[in-house]
């Protein structure tokens, strides 16, 4: 069996990728700006706010994070959050494998800091059209982080300079984006089953015991839900 050959890593590469990860950036610098207005909310200080996009870089796992510190200077809990909610990255990186054969950490590590869902999408469509320059990942992800950590420095800045957030709708901003990854991420019939179990599960924890873990441990039982079903299924 003879080893995989090397792929490319190119400046080109670092453009191209750049270019079409840059259809993705108006709608991060959005969620970044929404973000940013809700840390504002919660407490947080801008500095807290971009450097948590900068190195959490994941919109759910930061509004978990949010939600966890609303109830407690508990810094396990939070990090446990983070790591859950960001799991489905392990499996990311395990599919963009082909793409890094004979390449060292340094070309590696880099790109998958900036690993987003978006990206991620992106550059599974780039290798499986025959384009295997690595340094896509790299392009596409910075087209994606810098609008993010901007996003939450203008959102936490205009959030700060609006008197009352909830005059003008913004305590509902966590509900609509919530919806919205919801309605990204419906299949169909299939769906169904894990929403109802994620539903029942959340509305019976807010009512018995509210905090920031209710979303999470509501994903985790839709998630297992999911699982048994697809398990009886095969």
């Amino acid at each position: 069996m003879t080893a995989s050959r090397p792929v490319p890593f190119t400046l080109a590469g670092v453009r191209h990728g750049a270019l079409r990860g840059s259809a993705l950036s108006p709608g991060v610098l959005v969620y970044g700006i929404v973000f940013g207005v809700l840390a504002g909310e919660a407490g947080r200080s801008a500095l807290e706010a971009v450097l948590m996009s900068a190195f959490i870089h994941s919109g759910s796992a930061q509004i978990a994070a949010l939600q966890g510190m609303a109830t407690g200077p508990y810094v396990a809990p939070i990090v446990a959050t983070i790591l859950l909610t960001n799991a489905r990255y392990v499996l990311y990186g395990a599919a963009l494998r082909p793409w890094y054969p004979g390449q060292p950490p340094a070309g590696i590590y880099p790109s998958l800091f900036l690993l987003g869902d978006g990206n991620w999408a992106m550059a599974m469509r780039e290798h499986g059209e025959g384009r295997h320059d690595a340094g896509f990942l790299l392009g596409s992800g910075l087209a994606q982080f810098i609008p993010w950590s901007i996003g939450t420095w203008i959102g936490h800045a205009a959030g700060s300079a609006i008197a009352d957030p909830r005059r003008f709708g913004m305590d509902f901003m966590i509900v609509s984006l919530a919806a919205a990854m919801a309605t990204a991420f419906w299949r169909g019939r299939d769906s169904l089953l894990p929403a109802a179990v994620a539903l029942a599960v959340a509305l019976g924890m807010h009512a018995l015991a509210p905090g920031g873990w209710v979303a999470l441990i509501a994903g985790l039982a839709g998630a297992a839900s999911a699982w048994i079903a697809h398990g009886h299924q095969r």
